[in-house]
């Protein structure tokens, strides 16, 4: 035939060509990466172009091409020195610098020997790189067994850019199996930098970056008694939507505990449920010589339209559990475990819910399990069962506001208190007048409640009634008004608004002194507690009230409606002594509360702030105060400062943030400090190195886990881009969680 001669064939290489691909798409461990490029529609059908200098031989047997060779079909093709293709096995071999390229990925090698009926065949000294997930590597020989499964001899493997990567994996024997989404590894190495960093004589991982069983990362640290601990745990992938974590962690001085974790989440035709269960268990610890275990447990399903239902389980073997073995700072502190069962069901107007709820109470150490210690932690009531009803309707018969709440619950405890059932009926009705500027809103409202006790007493052992009813109306009237006006806030363009409001309220008093207390304070005292009817939270009592609250408020809105400044003061104005107490210790004969003051927002793109304060009128003294502020130029650039004081309690100050030292290495770091008890709280600090293809991190953290104890996890970790995470501990874990604000230094999210 002629030179440079074209010939389509009605037969295709699709197989061909869509078995090197399905090898070399899947990453060697399992990562979120993107799916590899599918098989076209109809792939088979697509006609096959031949092109050679010289093409010998005869078209409905063999053709034998040579000299500037290409081999191509729809967005597959290959180049070679020299090929051959038969038409009766199907099959195509090429040798001479053959380049084979399918949607981006490219292999180039020294020969290639495939048949397109079984998926069948080899090529020799292999080099590839990956357009999705920019991986490449080399090998002495890929043998394809079928069309789903790969066998790469001597090969390797990175995400790393250029001839000499800074890390690569290499492997002896490595089986990609496509079509079960599993790859197997003998004798594999890691190498970094040049040097071998971790070998395994065997390796599975999934091809597409699916989940898969496996290590994680170990942790080690030095716990609460100051001796080493090791945890290395081990994933289980149970299916797409369940997984088990298991958790052996040595303790020197302790031995050995275990624990797992089980997710799940899912749908059936009802809706879609969710949990989470964890189990700890050591056996016969070495220093408290007693079986030590934690049990935690959640879960949430709908079973209906609006009808859902779960239940909340924590229990711990002893006291002593969160400051011997507590891994984070909010575990440390979790003292009150609760226990719950409930249900719920909402319609468009209404809803109803049913709960049974118990608490255990783990007393700090330090405490000594003394009431009167300030780190007493006195024990809820339980609620067997609790039931709410809500409903209400808003803008009905011209304008008006209703809703009903109503209770019915049994309050237990185990250590002798008075019990008893409580029934709470609250209907109230408002009309709210709204016009542009201004509003009013008068509201009438009633809490009627009956209780039936059994050992009903007082302080002193006196017997009271344990039949009691109450009922007490409430009227309000709240009211504020908004004034609006053009101005600047540094230098840019802004509306500032001018927003004072008058709260009134008055509630008749009813002397409560014969009610225990269930599950009822003090509210905290803040902004918007200054806008509420009760000064009590819980419905053991019914603040009387004859009161005013003042307060304005001044924002600052650029044009596209964000909200650069927030500046707020405020406080209420008794006109009556409130007689209504929850124990001897609150203030009495006041004429005003405290004065509020907040101002908050985003005054620039880098710049922002939190603050608060709370004035004591009558003592003239400062009662509260926090302060807030976070700089933050740019991704991976930022810094907070926090200071908050309280009197006779606490004046802590907290400093964090992340920043560049180099080019290529950042700094995070945390101080939490108390310094009325000049005493270290929590301490974090690392160090991160961002390369091309790679991020190494590590660092140390201390915090409180008790009055008296610490806890000192350390981390090292090595992030290989498209492969995973090697190392001890979980450093992104802690600096997500200590630094508001924190950038992770590179996207990709390994599993093991």
């Amino acid at each position: 035939m002629s030179l440079f001669a074209a010939l389509p064939l009605s037969r295709t290489t699709a197989v061909v060509l869509g078995a090197l691909a399905t090898f070399a798409t899947g990453p060697l461990l399992a990562q979120t990466a993107p799916a590899p490029a599918s098989r076209p529609v109809n792939e088979d059908q697509q006609p096959v172009t031949v092109r050679a200098e010289e093409i010998n031989g005869r078209p409905d047997r063999q053709l034998d091409l040579k000299r500037e060779v290409e081999i191509t079909r729809d967005g597959t093709g290959l180049t070679a020195d020299t090929g051959c293709y038969l038409m009766v096995p199907n099959q195509v071999s090429a040798s001479g610098n053959v380049n084979m390229w399918r949607f981006g990925d490219r292999y180039k090698g020294d020969a290639l020997e495939l048949n397109l009926d079984t998926g069948k065949g080899w090529v020799t000294n292999p080099q590839y790189h990956l357009q999705l997930n920019n991986a490449q590597g080399r090998a002495e020989r890929i043998d394809f067994l079928s069309e789903d499964v790969g066998l790469v001899s001597d090969g390797t493997y990175s995400t790393c850019e250029g001839p000499d990567p800074d890390w690569y994996l290499k492997s002896s024997r490595l089986r990609l199996d496509t079509g079960r989404d599993i790859g197997t590894a003998a004798s594999t190495v890691i190498y970094f930098k040049g040097v071998p960093i971790l070998g395994t004589p065997a390796l599975s991982f999934s091809l597409s970056g699916a989940r898969r069983s496996g290590w994680l990362p170990p942790s080690i640290g030095v716990g609460s008694k100051g001796s080493g601990e090791l945890m290395v745990p081990y994933y289980v992938n149970i299916a797409p939507n369940r997984d088990l974590t298991l958790f052996p962690r040595i303790m020197f001085n302790r031995g050995v505990q275990l624990g797992a974790t089980f997710r799940y989440l899912g749908v059936t035709d009802a809706g879609p449920y969710s949990g989470e269960t964890h189990v700890e268990a050591l056996p016969n610890d070495r220093i408290r010589h007693r079986d030590r275990w934690l049990v935690q447990s959640m879960h949430n399903q709908t079973v209906g339209q609006g009808w859902t239902y779960g239940w909340t389980v924590h229990a711990a073997s002893d006291d002593n559990y969160p400051s011997d073995f507590s891994r984070t700072v909010a575990a440390s502190a979790e003292r009150q475990l609760l226990r719950e069962l409930r249900t719920d069901y909402g319609a468009r107007y209404w809803s109803l819910s049913a709960r049974v709820q118990s608490y255990q109470v783990l007393q700090d150490p330090a405490s000594g399990g003394n009431p009167g210690s300030p780190l007493f932690v006195p024990r809820p009531y339980d609620r067997l069962p609790q039931l709410n009803f809500h409903a209400g309707r808003y803008d009905v018969l011209g304008g008006f506001d209703w809703s009903v709440d109503a209770e019915a619950v049994r309050f237990s405890h185990p250590d002798g208190l008075v019990e008893g059932n409580r029934l709470v009926f609250v209907p109230q009705l408002s009309l709210p007048i709204v016009h542009p500027g201004w509003f009013l809103t008068p509201k009438l409202m009633l809490h009627a409640t009956k209780y039936d006790l059994t050992n009903n007493k007082d302080a002193f052992g006196k017997p009271l009634p344990n039949s009691i009813d109450r009922t007490v109306p409430t009227f309000s009237l709240d009211s504020g008004m908004v004034f609006e006006r053009e101005a600047s806030l540094f230098g840019r363009a802004a509306t500032q608004t001018l927003e004072p409001r008058l709260f009134y309220v008055r509630t008749p008093y009813r002397n409560q002194d014969a009610i225990p207390n269930f599950d009822t304070a003090v509210a905290g005292f803040n902004y918007a507690q200054l806008f509420t009817e009760n000064r009590f939270v819980g419905a053991d009592r019914v603040s009387d009230a004859n009161q005013v609250t003042a307060a304005v408020v001044s924002r600052f809105i650029e044009s596209n409606g964000v909200e650069r400044l927030r500046v707020a003061v405020g406080s209420r104005y008794y006109f009556d002594d409130p007689r209504v107490l929850l124990n001897q210790s609150e203030p009495r004969n006041q004429s005003r509360s405290d004065a509020l003051f907040a101002a908050g927002g985003r005054i620039s793109d880098e710049w922002s702030f939190d603050s608060g304060v709370q004035y004591d009128a009558q003592g003239r003294s400062l009662y509260s105060s926090n302060a807030g502020l976070q700089w933050q130029p740019a991704p991976m650039k930022v810094v907070n400062a926090e200071y908050r004081y309280q009197r006779d309690s606490f004046r802590n100050a907290d400093l964090s943030g992340q920043w560049p030292l180099s080019m290529r290495w950042y700094g995070v770091g945390r101080i939490s400090y108390s310094l009325k008890d000049k005493k270290l709280l929590e301490s974090l600090i690392g160090l991160e190195y961002k390369a091309d293809c790679w991020v190494f991190r590590m660092g140390a953290q201390r915090f409180v886990t008790a009055a008296q104890t610490t806890s000192t996890p350390i981390f090292f970790q090595l992030e290989l881009n498209g492969l995973s995470r090697l190392g001890f501990g979980n450093p992104l874990e802690s600096f997500n969680k200590s630094i508001p604000g924190y950038t992770r230094l590179n996207t990709n999210v390994g599993h093991p």
